[in-house]
C-alpha cells in the first residue's frame, strides 16, 4: 500500500531529523540556556516560521498539491510543470518585496509580537538584530516548500522529508563553530538559520533537476489554474493565519511573563514536536497527494481505506507518545536538557509545560488526517471556520489560565483546544464517505487505549526504580532513560501484538512492500 511506504519514508527521515534536532536542542540548552538571549533567539526563529507556515507550507501547499496532482492525472507532466513554474514566479513576485519591507520595519514588528521585551533592552535589541538575520529564511523555505510539493505529488517523498536534516546539521555546526567568534550563541544560531535556508533550497533544487521536473524561471502569469490556486489559498491563508495568531498570542503572553518563559515553551514544544512531526507530518505529507489522486479518479472505497489506515497509524504512535510525555516529563527534561546553562528550576518549569502540551498531542495529529480530507476535496473553507473558533477560545482560555498557573497555562490552553478542534472537524466530516470509521479501526482503537494504560503503569513503576540513577553521571542518566523508554515500549508492543491490534505478518508485508 503506497500510504504505508510513503509514511515510512517521511517518518523515517523526519525521525532522523528529530534526533539531530535533539542533539541541537541539548547543545542549545547547555550553551544558550533559558535566559534573555535565548528568548530573543527563539522569537527570531519563530518569526519567519509564522509567515512560512501561512504562505508556504500552510495555505500554499495544501492548495497547490491537489491542483498539481490533478494536472498530472488529467493533463500532462508538461502542463503540471508549467503551472508549478508560474507559481514559483508569483511566489518570488510577492515574497521578495515582503521580505525587504519586513527587514526595514523589524523594530516595530518585534514590538508588536513581543511587547514585554520593551522593558528589557537586552531582549528587545537582540531580538531585532537576530530577526533581521533569520527573516530571509521565509523566502528560501517558501520556494523550497513549492519544490517539495512538486516532488510529493510525483510520489518522491524522500528529498523534502530529508531537508530538515540539513537544517539541524547546519545549526549544530553554527552553534559549535561560530559561538566562540560571534557576540553570543544566539547570533551564531541566527546565522545558522540563514545558512540552513540556503542549504535546503539548493538540496531541493538538485532533486528537482535529478527527477527531470521542468521548473523554469518565467514571467508571472495569472492563468486560470493560478486564479484557482489563489481562490483555494484564500481560506487557507485565513485558516493558517488564524492558527498562527494563536501562536503569536502565545508569544505575546510569554513575553509579558518572567524571563525564560518563552524558552520553556520552546524546549517543551521541541519534545512534543517529535511525535507530532514524525507522525503528523508523515501523514499529512503522504496522505494528501494519495487522497487527492483517489478522489480525482472517483475511487471512494480507496479514499476511505486511506483515511482509516492513516488514522489507525496516527493513534498507534501518538497515544503512547502522549502517555509517556504526560507520565514522566521530569525524567525526560532532566536527562535531555539539564546541564550547563539549563538548571533544575528550568527543568521543573519545562516539564510542567511539556505535560500540558502533550494532552493535546493525539488530537493535533488526528486533526492533520481530517484536514487532509477537506484539502483533498479542494475544500479549504470548512477547516477555517473551525480554526477561527478554536483559536479565539484558545487565546481566551490561555489568558485566563496564566493568571493561575503562569506559562503552563499557555500550553494547557493549546492542548485542550486541540481536542475541541478534532471533535468539530469530525462532526463536520460526518457526511463525507471518505472519512467514516470502519469496523477495523474501532476495534484497533480500544486495543491501543488498553496498551497505553498498561504502558503508563509500567513507566510510573520503572521511573521510581531508576530515579537514583538520574542523579549520576551523564552515562548513567542516559542508560536510565533508555531503560525507561525500553520498558514502556516493550510492554506497549507486547500488548499491541498480543491483542492483534496490528498483526506481525501484516506489518512484515507493509515493510517489505516496494
Amino acid at each position: 500500500m503506497k500510504l504505508f511506504k510513503a509514511m515510512a519514508t517521511v517518518a523515517g527521515l523526519t525521525g532522523l531529523s528529530r534526533i539531530l534536532g535533539f542533539v541541537r536542542d541539548i547543545l542549545t540548552a547547555a550553551i544558550l540556556g533559558a535566559g534573555p538571549i535565548a528568548d530573543a533567539f527563539f522569537v527570531a526563529l519563530k518569526l519567519p516560521n509564522f509567515f512560512r507556515r501561512v504562505t508556504a507550507e500552510g495555505a500554499f501547499s495544501v492548495s497547490f498539491v491537489p491542483i498539481y496532482s490533478e494536472r498530472l492525472e488529467q493533463g500532462s507532466d508538461g502542463e503540471a510543470d508549467r503551472f508549478a513554474s508560474n507559481a514559483f514566479a508569483i511566489m518570488l513576485l510577492f515574497l521578495v518585496p515582503f521580505t525587504l519591507i519586513a527587514l526595514i520595519l523589524m523594530p516595530f514588528i518585534i514590538y508588536g509580537i513581543a511587547p514585554g521585551f520593551q522593558s528589557d533592552p537586552v531582549r528587545y535589541d537582540t531580538a531585532v538584530e537576530l530577526s533581521r538575520i533569520t527573516f530571509p529564511y521565509l523566502l528560501l523555505m517558501s520556494l523550497t516548500a513549492l519544490m517539495g510539493g512538486v516532488l510529493n505529488a510525483r510520489d518522491k517523498f524522500a528529498p523534502f522529508a530529508g531537508a530538515p536534516i540539513l537544517f539541524n546539521l547546519v545549526l549544530i555546526i553554527a552553534l559549535i563553530g561560530f559561538t566562540p567568534i560571534l557576540e553570543s550563541a544566539g547570533h551564531a544560531m541566527a546565522w545558522g538559520v540563514f545558512g540552513a535556508g540556503i542549504a535546503q533550497f539548493l538540496w531541493l533544487l538538485f532533486w528537482i533537476k535529478r527527477y527531470g521536473v521542468r521548473l523554469r524561471l518565467k514571467k508571472p502569469e495569472f492563468t486560470p489554474n493560478i486564479k484557482k490556486l489563489f481562490k483555494l489559498m484564500g481560506p487557507g491563508v485565513l485558516g493558517a493565519g488564524v492558527m498562527h495568531v494563536n501562536l503569536l498570542a502565545d508569544m505575546i503572553m510569554g513575553s509579558l511573563l518572567a524571563a525564560g518563559s518563552i524558552s520553556y515553551l520552546y524546549y517543551a514544544d521541541r519534545l512534543n514536536q517529535l511525535p507530532l512531526g514524525m507522525v503528523g507530518i508523515a501523514v499529512g505529507t503522504a496522505l494528501l497527494p494519495l487522497l487527492s489522486k483517489a478522489l480525482a479518479k472517483g475511487e471512494a472505497a480507496e479514499a476511505n481505506n486511506l483515511f482509516n489506515r492513516a488514522m489507525e497509524i496516527c493513534l498507534l504512535l501518538s497515544l503512547p507518545a502522549a502517555t509517556a510525555l504526560i507520565v514522566v516529563p521530569d525524567t525526560l527534561i532532566h536527562t535531555l536538557f539539564e546541564r550547563g546553562e539549563f538548571g533544575a528550576e528550568d527543568t521543573a518549569m519545562t516539564a510542567k509545560v511539556l505535560m500540558a502540551y502533550a494532552i493535546g498531542l493525539p488530537a493535533y495529529i488526528g486533526v492533520k488526517v481530517y484536514s487532509s480530507v477537506f484539502w483533498a476535496n479542494q475544500d479549504t473553507l470548512s477547516p477555517v471556520k473551525i480554526s477561527i473558533l478554536t483559536t479565539i477560545l484558545n487565546i481566551a482560555l490561555s489568558f485566563i489560565l496564566i493568571q493561575f498557573i503562569g506559562v503552563v497555562g499557555i500550553a494547557l490552553g493549546t492542548g485542550l483546544m486541540g481536542w475541541l478542534q478534532f471533535v468539530l472537524l469530525q462532526r463536520q466530516c460526518k457526511k463525507n464517505a471518505a472519512a467514516k470509521f470502519d469496523d477495523r479501526f474501532k476495534k484497533v482503537f480500544l486495543k491501543i487505549v488498553m496498551a497505553c494504560m498498561l504502558m503508563a503503569i509500567t513507566l510510573i513503576g520503572f521511573d521510581h526504580l531508576i530515579s537514583q540513577m538520574s542523579d549520576g553521571t551523564e552515562v548513567k542518566k542516559a542508560l536510565a532513560l533508555m531503560g525507561l523508554v525500553g520498558a514502556g515500549g516493550l510492554v506497549y508492543s507486547a500488548v499491541i501484538l498480543g491483542t492483534g491490534a496490528i498483526k506481525l505478518p501484516e506489518l512484515k508485508r507493509y515493510l517489505k512492500r516496494k
